[in-house]
């Protein structure tokens, strides 16, 4: 019995949840920055030129994959909110139990693959909007667009920065999720 109890892992110091919780409250504030960032970046990006006397406008309205990019980081960095506010209070009423970390490492799962999936469609479009697909008969855009693939650009990478933060969070939450309490 000495032998199993003795591979279990110990509950750690008090400090190191402090540590953690400041960590956790740290990534989630850039998380929810880049986030609302993203959001803001992509739904001004807008563009109008004039080719052969005709008027184009660029919006992302007008790309279901950049909707479903902004809708994704705007429910993530809403959600996200959320899960700042439920560290706040774990970190202040101190209930570091492995159960609170398994929700936040459920949160942090899910809005990352929410994130994720909404700028893997965004990269996509942006690709074929910046290179084109000569296969398809699709011409590149950006080169009449500058300003408006420029904002859609800094919007996907502000959103692959949110992606990195929530699955460090996911990874610590994991970890945390996974003591046991003695």
């Amino acid at each position: 019995m000495e032998s199993m109890e003795a591979k279990l892992p110990q509950n750690p110091p008090r400090k190191t949840h402090k540590l953690v919780l400041c960590a956790q409250i740290c990534l989630r504030i850039v998380a929810i920055s880049t986030a609302f960032a993203a959001t803001w970046t992509i739904v001004n990006a807008k563009e109008t030129v004039v080719v052969f006397g005709l008027q184009f406008e660029a919006r992302y309205t007008y790309s279901s994959a950049f909707k479903f990019f902004a809708f994704a980081n705007a429910i993530a960095c809403g959600f996200t909110s959320l899960s700042l506010i439920f560290v706040l209070l774990i970190f202040r009423h101190g209930r570091f139990t492995p159960s609170n970390f398994f929700f936040l490492f459920l949160h942090d799962l899910f809005m990352m693959s929410l994130i994720l999936s909404g700028v893997a469609a965004g990269t996509a479009i942006g690709f074929v909007g910046r290179y084109g697909n000569n296969h398809a008969g699709w011409s590149e855009i950006c080169d009449r667009l500058k300003k408006y693939c420029d904002k859609v650009t800094a919007s996907l990478v502000l959103s692959y920065l949110s992606v990195i933060c929530l699955v460090v969070l996911t990874v610590i939450s994991a970890g945390k999720s996974r003591q046991i309490m003695v």
